[in-house]
């Protein structure tokens, strides 16, 4: 019988969790070794696939596919249309509305409509041009203004209500409102869209996919080519990024490669084109965002009615939990009295929006910062001051969603220590004294705070197993349905096992997820891939070692308090035994030395229609203090310094969750300063390459970059190790960079909201700094 999890903390020090240790493939990434799907040896004859589409074509009706010249190309081996597909064309999550090759029309310009088979990959592109596609155009719905005009929806409007807002607005001292765009972003991750399908006898199919959801793509290869999911095979052994562009998004690609491999019986592989890549997969989700705000006078917020109106694009994807979670953060970390927190899910003639690192959670806390700084600019306080103001307490610790915040004081304590160790009044003073001596040049200070929710909030996702075998050599297996993406899963999940055996990293396997060794899995995302799957693996190795002292009881006469795990062995009273020793001498007693671990995330009781019950097991908090400069004659913007303190409970490798700290803030900067999505008005793509696209990249790393972990009592909650999820919080950190840009432009005309938009690149830094002295000009 297995210990109760709450009690696993507790028995001695620690060997290998809460260390600073290197991720497992660091080595590997630098000398070039670790093996991505293109590394990986090609099979006798494998064949290439490359998607053919429309380069014309926007919206509108397929009149004509002529392929006679792709087919007779050189080196083209088949050309797949719809009429291939045995089974169900269809790549979607959940809806069903993700065709995988076009039928009757265009839905956005770059869907796929063909796919070319080809021995090489140059025969197979080159061939793909020569296709003569004839489209009768149709209107294109592009933007939220479009989609509004229109009123084409891909889901019903969702809504939180609270109080009475109807009552509370016009109850309140002051009111503001306003409007503001936040833009998407590309996940630019650094291996593409790619996957490699090997024909098994009898039908079966084995998947290599860079995907963050295994079982997603063995279902819908399954689907697509008319087999039980038995028959199917996904495998993962790790990802160049993902960022939730390849949760739900890979399975088009693995698709069309699996078509191609029943097609042809032999081995094929795609890989997109990072153009391709760019114009035909999903992006974060953008807003545009209506908002009205009531305080009492000093700041104090009485009621707030925000309206998030998201372009989803053509299908629905995951727009739903994303917009839910959007909402889900409205609040950011202020207690709203009455509210109305509303979203509507906008159908547009553009690429299905989909899942990016905090899943719809930075577009509703950058809009709720947003109100935040207008109150303060409004009353002439400091943000700072209105955001403390407005923090969830003891007596105001339910959210609009009916959650209770039960680590409020938590919040308020971690912003006071970064506010005194960022030095923020001494620098508020500066910038403001910066500022009257300055015309040209402006700068800005904020310390923004983070308060986000970890879980699924879809349910059923939230489990998770692990398969742990221990063979007789004392070497461990160990394999789990997590992905690893460069986030340090697979470390962390080592080091729990290594932990509970009391073995040496060394001791060790990590091994390729896959569907047939671990079923049934939930995508690697929502933070929660740590949380999940190393509880699993935690229980699975906990079993075997269970079954092991039970033997040692038995064959040694001795009690439970007798028998240590540590160090490689095992210690039996004053006797050390070789953790193999053991193993062999259970082995030969017939003692079961493999179990399939299974962990499900206790408490998550929300239910969406009825708009009640728990959504999150906890949430992770965190802060961060930006200073900033802007060129008010360019646009042009420098990050000066940040200081960033970030709740991670006790951590389990303090070395991966600070890189995933550093990382998750300057990819959150780039979507709120650089990374501009534009579409022309045909609707096609025109950021689709680095050339057009900027990511931020090693110079745009503040040179005094400060970021330290919270000293935490560890999560109130039974996680691992009472350990916090890092994923997705760190992006929201970069809010402060936002905000301390607009703290820049407020200071031309003090009292006066900016009218910036996301992201703050200079062309949107210039806007608003003209129309800020346009306003003055006029009072």
């Amino acid at each position: 019988m297995t210990a109760p999890l709450e009690h696993l903390d507790l028995a001695g020090p620690l060997k290998q969790v809460r260390k600073a240790l290197p991720h497992d493939s660091a080595e590997k990434h630098v000398r070039g070794t670790a093996e991505y799907i293109d590394d990986m040896v090609e099979p006798v004859g494998t064949l290439h696939v490359v998607p053919g589409w429309a380069k014309d074509a926007v919206r509108g009706s397929l009149q004509s596919v002529g392929l006679e010249d792709v087919k007779s190309a050189p080196g083209v081996v088949e050309v797949l249309t719809v009429a291939d597909i045995r089974g169900i064309n269809d790549c979607s999550s959940a809806f069903g509305d993700d065709p995988v090759l076009a039928e009757e029309e265009i839905l956005f310009h770059g869907q796929v409509v063909f796919a070319v088979v080809g021995e090489t990959r140059e025969a197979a592109r080159k061939a793909a041009l020569k296709a003569k596609i004839e489209v009768t155009p149709s209107t294109p719905i592009l933007t939220p203004d479009d989609a509004m005009d229109a009123d084409t929806t891909v889901m019903p409007d969702y809504q939180f209500r609270r109080g009475s807002p109807e009552t509370g607005m016009p109850a309140s001292e002051e009111v503001l409102s306003g409007t503001m765009y936040i833009g998407g972003q590309e996940h630019f991750y650094l291996e593409g869209q790619i996957a490699m399908a090997l024909p098994q006898e009898d039908g079966g199919m084995l998947v290599y996919s860079s995907t963050q959801h295994p079982t997603e793509i063995q279902h819908t290869v399954a689907k697509v080519l008319g087999v039980p999911d038995a028959a199917v095979t996904a495998e993962v052994r790790r990802m160049g990024g993902g960022f939730g562009g390849k949760e739900s998004q890979a399975n088009q690609w693995a698709a069309l490669a699996a078509l191609a491999a029943q097609k042809t019986g032999r081995a094929c592989k795609m890989r997109l084109d990072r153009d391709d890549d760019m114009i035909m997969t999903g992006k974060r989700h953008d807003f545009k965002v209506e908002w009205k705000v009531g305080h009492d006078g000093t700041g104090k917020i009485r009621a707030v009615d925000i309206q998030f109106l998201a372009r989803c694009g053509y299908s629905a994807d995951l727009s739903l939990g994303v917009n839910d979670r959007t909402m889900f953060h409205a609040d950011s970390s202020y207690f709203y009295p009455d509210a109305l927190i509303r979203s509507r899910r906008l159908r547009t003639d553009t690429c299905s929006n989909t899942a990016f690192r905090g899943f719809g959670g930075p577009q509703g806390m950058l809009a709720a910062e947003r109100m935040i700084d207008a109150i303060a600019i409004q009353t002439g306080r400091d943000p700072l001051e209105i955001r403390k103001l407005n923090f969830y307490d003891a007596e105001h610790n339910l959210t609009p969603y009916g959650m209770p915040v039960e680590e409020h004081e938590l919040m308020l304590d971690l912003v006071e220590k970064l506010e005194k160790s960022s030095d923020y009044w001494t620098r508020r003073e500066e910038v403001a004294r910066f500022n009257s001596q300055n015309a040209v040049l402006k700068k800005g200070l904020a310390l923004t705070p983070v308060k986000f929710g970890i879980s699924f909030t879809l349910k059923q996702l939230n489990q998770a197993g692990a398969l742990v075998h221990l063979y007789t050599d004392g070497s461990i297996h160990l394999n789990h349905g997590g992905t690893e993406m460069g986030q340090g899963l697979n470390q962390k999940v080592a080091q729990v096992v290594a932990e509970e055996f009391g073995v040496t990293l060394d001791k060790v396997r990590i091994t390729a997820t896959n569907t047939s060794k671990v079923p049934n899995t939930a995508p690697t995302a929502a933070s929660s891939g740590t949380d999940l799957n190393a509880m699993a693996a935690r229980k699975a190795a906990r079993e075997i070692k269970e079954r092991l002292i039970t033997y040692i009881r038995e064959q040694y006469q001795c009690g439970p308090e007798a028998i240590h795990f540590g160090d490689n062995k095992v210690l039996v009273g004053g006797e050390a035994f070789p953790l193999a020793a053991i193993a062999k001498q259970a082995f030969a007693a017939r003692i079961q030395l493999s179990h399939a671990g299974f962990y499900a995330t206790p408490g998550i009781t929300w239910d969406r229609d009825s708009v009640t019950g728990r959504p999150f097991f906890y949430f992770a908090y965190g802060g961060a203090c930006s200073e900033v400069t802007i060129d008010t004659m360019t646009g042009e913007m420098s990050v000066d310094r940040v200081d960033i303190l970030h709740d991670v409970g006790h951590s389990l490798n303090p070395a991966i969750d600070l890189g995933q700290i550093e990382g998750g803030f300057v990819q959150g900067m780039g979507w709120l300063t650089t990374e501009e999505l534009v579409w022309d008005e045909k609707g096609h793509l025109r950021t689709h390459a680095p050339s057009t696209y900027k990511i931020p990249t090693a110079s745009d790393v503040p040179e005094d970059f400060r970021v330290d972990l919270y000293e935490s009592d560890g999560n109130p909650q039974a996680t691992v190790y009472r350990s916090k999820a890092v994923g997705e919080p760190p992006v929201m950190l970069a809010n402060s960079v936002f905000c301390a840009v607009n703290d820049a432009v407020a200071s031309l005309n003090p009292g006066e909201v900016p009218a910036l938009d996301a992201p703050a690149t200079p062309e949107a830094i210039m806007k608003a700094v003209q129309d800020m002295r346009r306003r003055k000009g006029t009072q």
